[in-house]
């Protein structure tokens, strides 16, 4: 038990050492920023210390914590719902050639239909309710998810796979055993990239269906022209994005690829 604790805060210092560098991308990105302020101004692009003002002034509202959960929560329940729908789905897709064959069409289509097309539809549908929301998420993320899970699933070594049957190992065992290992390092990519899409189809969604949340918020700076609490709001959607993907998904990631942390070689670093 001791020894199974050390290794997963080793893994946890591991990844907190290795923020140095996102918050050196963080700090090009603020000299970026402004760099733009002072080229186009005040109202066009606030300083990035002036939309730090206005975070804490929002931060300061505990309304304003309310609408941030709100969003956050109903970006959680869509992803949460593609993440399940793509996962099932793409390893279905990736073991049957006929099942994969079905979907392409289907895909094409979501992949092709804008998410604010999707957002219209929903309001149609279900009116200025939650249900708009986690819908668009939805439809927006599960392609994503679909696609590298049958992806991971279509690529893993067969010849694996008929060892284990001739070992006499059964389906689920060869999944759970073999299969899911290789495809997690499919999924893991791809559920990162449906989580920032949920957060931005949540946004954008409460933004047209005038739901609240993040969204509701924006369109009232926009209806006041305040261009920095606009952009404190986007910073915010954003904190909310980070905080959740190094909270919950490179954390679950870590757990379900502990073997790569054992295969590499002493010595070798990412």
């Amino acid at each position: 038990m001791t020894g199974a604790v050390a290794e997963r805060l080793g893994r946890l210092g591991r990844f907190l050492w290795s923020g140095w560098a996102g918050l050196a991308g963080l700090a090009l990105f603020a000299a970026v920023w402004q760099a733009g302020h002072e080229r186009f101004g005040a109202f066009i692009l606030p300083a990035p210390l002036a939309t730090l003002a206005a975070g804490r002034t929002i931060a300061g509202d505990p309304a304003s914590w309310a609408l941030a959960a709100t969003t956050t929560l109903r970006a959680l329940e869509g992803f949460a719902l593609a993440g399940l729908a793509g996962t099932l789905g793409g390893i279905a897709a990736g073991y049957s050639p006929a099942t994969m064959r079905l979907a392409r069409p289907i895909l094409t289509v979501l992949l092709g239909v804008p998410p604010i097309a999707w957002i219209v539809l929903a309001m149609i549908w279900f009116g200025s309710t939650e249900g708009t929301i986690v819908t668009s998420i939805v439809v927006a993320s599960t392609p994503v998810v679909f696609v590298g899970v049958a992806e991971g699933a279509l690529t893993r070594d067969r010849g694996l796979d008929d060892m284990a049957r001739a070992f006499g190992a059964g389906p689920l065992a060869r999944l759970t055993t073999l299969g899911l290992r290789h495809i997690a390092a499919f999924l893991f990519p791809a559920l990162t990239v449906a989580l920032g899409s949920a957060f931005k189809v949540a946004v954008m969604a409460e933004l047209l269906a005038n739901t609240g949340g993040i969204g509701g918020a924006l369109a009232m700076a926009r209806a006041n022209l305040d261009v920095a609490e606009a952009l404190a709001w986007v910073l915010i959607a954003v904190g909310g994005l980070i905080l959740v993907e190094y909270a919950l998904v490179h954390p679950v990631r870590a757990e379900f690829e502990r073997w790569r942390e054992a295969a590499r070689p002493w010595g070798v670093k990412r």
